[in-house]
């Protein structure tokens, strides 16, 4: 990076364009970094004027405002001292909200990143429930990531002393809080939330379920809170209680179940859409210091929207990353070393900016809360917000709580020669996070001399937390000092994702080894630009274009091993590059699973908060091992965990592969034509006439792929349990080539069930239909368009019916929504017709039909 001359004038205003142009001048390049810098973090006004041309005129900015603060206490670090550890994000990184609220005259927002609400005593009703929604608006609106648990919701079926009788249970309000996110807009981006439940809750199942049915809750991230005890369960194969309410000594709903469903349904679920992430909630509240005060009102109920700061209600968080690949002195050389001492050094200064920003925090929450008063509202409507805002300030000022983390940790030790993953690359980086928890708790008890401790700082309440005693363990000296000083803050530390933090900083991110050191990104383009070029287009018709990139750490190892920056590498040629670096073997895909839980683990023991962690799996692993890896990791004392199994979902990051022909502009995405050897299958029932028919819908990245269909019941047909709806669909060789398909599920206890040989169950006429459209599929054909194609085959009246019945599987797959061109609605002769649902919908008079 470089400090690019500009105009002095202060007040000069830039156009997009001009920001742009200077950005990227001093990102040497980097067109990511630069776009992301001017559309998120520069300083604009609502008009959209730009009043920063680059990244030094904001940290210019928010020094001064650090600086500000820093003049009411005794010993006040300099502003120039300030910008010098935040300049160029070499060192210090306030992320988010921080960097772009600081010293912002043109927005009444704050500078929390994340914050959790919940519900005070029995509030399950539907006051508390819409007190809950409309909360969660009013903290997005400010540009806070919001989470909260459900399991205070009663169960479906539960009576009720209203017009319903019973309860609905937890997703429909899942839905209703998901749709609520959705519709609030935070500068260009979508709301973040995270909805959590105890997996004791008699509907934890449900919940597991709800992301799954399409359309469904898709403005939330979910997570499950798994106890110890569920664990054990799991693990012994004994039963386990489910009750409500989830907490209760005299419940009332309570029964016993076999976990091993529910545990697989998570395992499931996980493996096929990412979701949902898992907490060890007994682990987090065991560690949790803020825990310690839980009868004050610190009482951990959910995380924020990561899951990487778990949160009493109404308590809020910022955040604050260092870059460790920074004090690495002649990172990619022999003589390679960390710089302890500045280290040690900076997170005493990031401690003491933390609790600045903590003070500028709460001068936001009075603008807010001034900004309420003044709006001309009746005072009836105001009330929820001005008491949550209320209830925010409050939870600031006597907790304090901060979230130091860290990013570059995949570079800092590829810089150093260790590989990520291994016993030495994890023991040095247990090493740094051990130095960075002594540290910031003594830079915590340092300001705690000067400032005061928090106001509940109890040393009593406190000594027998597992965390504190192993600092005390640590260091004797520290320990004494906090017991006689206080602290100054309720908890410091967490590893949060520094998404584009890191693309700014230009390093890996966060805890997370490097994704590739070579790769393509996709930008979503305007498919209508002529200039633009389109080589992908995503699920929901978005068009992207995709160019190369080169790790930023991978080219400085590059050039400074002598290897040519310019040269026009062909795939072999990169591969064996890529061989001789640090970085071979270390990236998200290549480091074993099982380490680096273990590595996660053991970093764990030194972040009081926690980590916020993505497992990266191959398309091809097993149900089974992702099982395996969240047992590992609740052994292993991690607080949480989420996996990723490459083409559950579709993303901006792609592999550098040759062979591989990029769509042309305006076409579909194009789908590896070389079959996985396991796909997911969905089922689908249905009738046509007297018959009974089933559908095995293979699935890759959530989408239909092929299609098997045939009788569902008839001596020659496929005989399936009614209550097995998905599975999986094998490929194998015979021995005479050809290829054959098994289908295979999961009993209710957990074991497999194979049918053989389903291409054998049909008609050979329909297997042949069967195959044109699975082609069509796998080509990436839009579904809606594969339906009206199969609507169009001119086939014998005896295969009329395997037709119906294809195009009517398939239907179930369409996202809704969906416009259809060239039919009319029967009943009014309308073109406006969408799908919704799996059936094609008239928006003008309602009629539908779904055969």
């Amino acid at each position: 990076m470089i400090n690019v001359a500009k105009p002095e004038n202060p007040v000069k205003i830039y156009t997009a364009d001009e920001a742009y142009q200077f950005s990227l001048a001093y990102f040497n390049g980097d067109e990511l970094a630069a776009r992301v810098w001017v559309n998120k973090y520069a300083l604009k006004d609502s008009s959209g004027a730009i009043y920063e041309a680059t990244p030094d005129d904001m940290h210019r900015r928010i020094a001064a405002e650090l600086a500000r603060i820093e003049q009411r206490y005794p010993n006040p670090l300099p502003e120039a001292e300030i910008f010098d550890l935040i300049r160029n994000f070499k060192y210090l990184i306030p992320q988010g909200s921080p960097m772009t609220g600081i010293g912002n005259p043109y927005q009444v927002a704050s500078l929390s990143n994340c914050f959790v609400i919940g519900q005070e005593g029995s509030a399950d009703s539907y006051g508390g429930i819409f007190k809950i929604d409309q909360e969660q608006v009013q903290l997005m609106k400010r540009r806070g990531g919001v989470g909260h648990d459900l399991s205070y919701i009663r169960p479906k079926g539960s009576p009720v002393k209203n017009s319903a009788l019973t309860s609905t249970g937890l997703v429909p309000f899942m839905e209703r809080f998901s749709n609520s996110t959705r519709e609030v807009a935070q500068d260009g981006r979508r709301g973040a939330l995270m909805l959590s439940v105890a997996v004791r809750h008699p509907d934890a199942a449900d919940f597991i379920d709800a992301k799954l049915e399409q359309g469904k809750v898709t403005g939330a991230n979910v997570s499950v809170r798994l106890d110890d005890e569920f664990m054990q369960a799991v693990e012994a194969g004994t039963s386990y209680r489910q009750q409500y309410p989830v907490e209760s000594v005299s419940p009332l709903i309570e029964k016993e179940i076999d976990p091993l469903p529910i545990w697989n349904k998570i395992v499931h679920n996980a493996w096929r859409s990412a979701e949902p992430g898992i907490l060890f909630w007994d682990t987090i509240i065991r560690e949790s210091l803020p825990d310690c005060y839980a009868d004050l009102g610190f009482k951990t109920v959910s995380t924020n929207p990561c899951g990487e700061i778990p949160l009493c209600p109404y308590d809020s968080c910022r955040l604050l990353a260092v870059n460790l690949f920074s004090y690495v002195d002649q990172p990619f050389t022999i003589q390679a070393s960390f710089n302890w001492d500045l280290f040690k050094k900076h997170v005493h200064s990031a401690q003491r900016i933390m609790d600045d920003i903590i003070d500028l925090e709460l001068e936001k929450i009075d603008l807010i809360l001034q900004k309420i008063s003044a709006d001309p509202e009746a005072e009836e409507l105001k009330r929820t917000e001005i008491l949550l805002w209320q209830k925010v300030r409050n939870k600031a000022t006597e907790g304090r709580r901060t979230g130091i983390g860290i990013t570059a940790e995949g570079d800092m030790l590829a810089a150093l020669g260790l590989r990520y993953g291994s016993a030495a690359g994890t023991e040095f980086a247990v090493s740094v996070h051990r130095a960075l928890a002594l540290e910031a708790y003594r830079g915590s008890v340092a300001t705690a001399k000067e400032r005061g401790a928090f106001p509940l700082f109890d040393a009593d309440r406190e000594k027998n937390n597992p965390f504190l005693l192993r600092l005390t363990a640590a260091d004797p000296e520290l320990y004494y000092e906090m017991t006689e000083h206080g602290r100054r803050n309720i908890a410091l530390l967490t590893i949060a994702p520094t998404g584009t933090a890191s693309l700014m900083s230009q390093t890996s991110s966060g805890i997370e080894p490097v994704f590739m050191p070579v790769y393509k990104r996709r930008r979503k383009v305007n498919p209508n630009d002529q200039d633009a070029r389109v080589d992908f287009i995503d699920e929901v018709g978005d068009s992207w274009e995709e160019y190369l990139v080169f790790h930023h750490r991978f080219k400085q190892w590059m050039m400074v091993n002598g290897h040519d920056l310019n040269k026009n590498y062909k795939q072999q040629e990169m591969d064996e590059l890529i061989g001789l670096s640090p970085y071979f073997k270390s990236t998200s895909n290549d480091v074993d699973y099982l380490k680096k839980v273990e590595m996660q683990g053991r970093i764990q023991q030194w972040v009081d908060h926690s980590i916020s962690v993505t497992i990266n799996m191959p398309a091809g692993v097993t149900e089974e091992l992702v099982g395996r890896l969240y047992m590992a990791a609740w052994k292993a004392g991690c607080k949480g965990l989420t996996v990723y199994r490459d083409g559950s979902r579709s993303g901006v990051l792609i592999a550098n592969t040759e062979g591989k022909p990029a769509a042309e502009p305006g076409a579909p995405p194009f789908l590896p034509t070389k079959r996985p050897p396991v796909l997911e299958a969905g089922i689908v029932r249905f009738h046509n006439d007297k018959d009974k028919w089933i559908a095995f819908i293979g699935l890759l990245g959530g989408k239909p792929y092929e299609i098997f269909t045939g009788l569902a019941d008839d001596e020659d047909g496929i005989l399936i349990p009614a209550w097995v709806d998905h599975g999986h669909i094998l490929k194998s060789r015979e021995p005479d080539g050809n290829s054959r398909y098994d289908f295979q599920y999961s009993n209710r206890y957990g074991h497999k069930t194979t049918i053989e040989g389903l291409s054998y169950k049909f008609n050979p006429e329909y297997w042949n239909y069967a195959k044109l459209i699975s082609g069509t599929l796998r080509h990436g054909m839009p579904i809606e368009k594969v339906v009206d194609l199969i609507g169009t085959l001119q086939l014998d009246e005896s295969i009329n019916t395997w037709k119906n019945g294809v195009a009517r599987a398939l239907k179930k797959f369409i996202p809704d929504g969906t416009r259809v061109s060239r039919q009319l609605c029967q009943n009014c002769q309308s073109a406006n017709l969408h799908y919704q649902e799996g059936c094609l919908t008239c928006k003008d008079c309602g009629s539908s039909k779904c055969g």
